[in-house]
């Protein structure tokens, strides 16, 4: 199947979740439709991500706030911030699975949950939830574990493309902040990434004025899609602005 053979579904206006007091418009690949991973990546070549088993870009009218990104990974270089990130986590240890329920993990993304996003509509998940959230049964995806003496200290989830790596998910422990995981799970999946041979890791989108957003702009060099193109951005260029509120 191409993705020329999908049907896609326009959603209803519905609250956005990245910027406060606006409505957005989601584009949904045809649910019904048999998906595979050759399909998913020429669409998120289009900007399109996947939400479990579901693809979609959104297709605000009169917003273009949302830009997909990616970094090319054999051109990135750590600033002096990320050396002494890695530096200061030279003593985790990684571990690379495939996805299933594992009570710690589980436990994990509970309290991450709770203590980064309350009140955002994913409190209290269940387990099917979170691993419906996570995983989908046409894609190769890889829960990868970061522990600290044994203990685990974050998880990031990527799916594993052709061309790419593609950031899906990570959480941490909120009591571990200071060895900032979140900045050291991306130099990890980015160092995979070379490893495996890709070129890209994709990280989602760049929502100028969303705070969750900016340490995207972190990572350099990186690649917005625009207006169907994807433009590479240089350490020191800033990001495209978009007239948005901070959230």
């Amino acid at each position: 199947m191409t993705s020329r053979e999908l049907a896609f579904y326009t959603s209803p206006p519905h609250a956005c979740g990245y910027l406060p007091r606006r409505s957005a418009v989601t584009v949904f690949a045809d649910p019904s439709a048999p998906m595979d991973m050759a399909t998913y990546s020429r669409l998120i070549e289009y900007g399109f991500r996947r939400s479990g088993s579901h693809v979609y870009v959104p297709r605000c009218p009169g917003c273009q706030a949302c830009l997909p990104a990616r970094l090319p990974v054999a051109e990135f270089q750590p600033d002096r911030a990320q050396r002494r990130t890695l530096h200061a986590n030279t003593d985790i240890t990684t571990h690379i699975l495939e996805p299933s329920l594992r009570e710690e993990q589980f436990d994990l993304y509970r309290r991450y949950i709770a203590t980064r996003h309350p009140g955002g509509g994913m409190d209290d998940p269940s387990p099917d939830k979170y691993l419906e959230f996570l995983s989908c049964d046409w894609c190769e995806t890889v829960f990868v574990e970061f522990r600290l003496k044994g203990k685990l200290m974050a998880v990031t989830v990527l799916d594993v493309l052709p061309q790419a790596l593609s950031a899906v998910y990570t959480f941490f422990d909120p009591d571990l902040s200071e060895r900032s995981p979140g900045r050291y799970a991306v130099l990890w999946s980015i160092g995979e990434t070379r490893k495996r041979g890709l070129a890209w890791l994709y990280l989602g989108y760049w929502i100028d004025g969303c705070r969750k957003m900016q340490y995207k702009q972190d990572y350099r060099p990186i690649e917005l899609l625009q207006n169907g193109r994807w433009r590479r951005f240089d350490t020191g260029v800033t990001l495209p602005n978009a007239p948005s509120q901070a959230c």
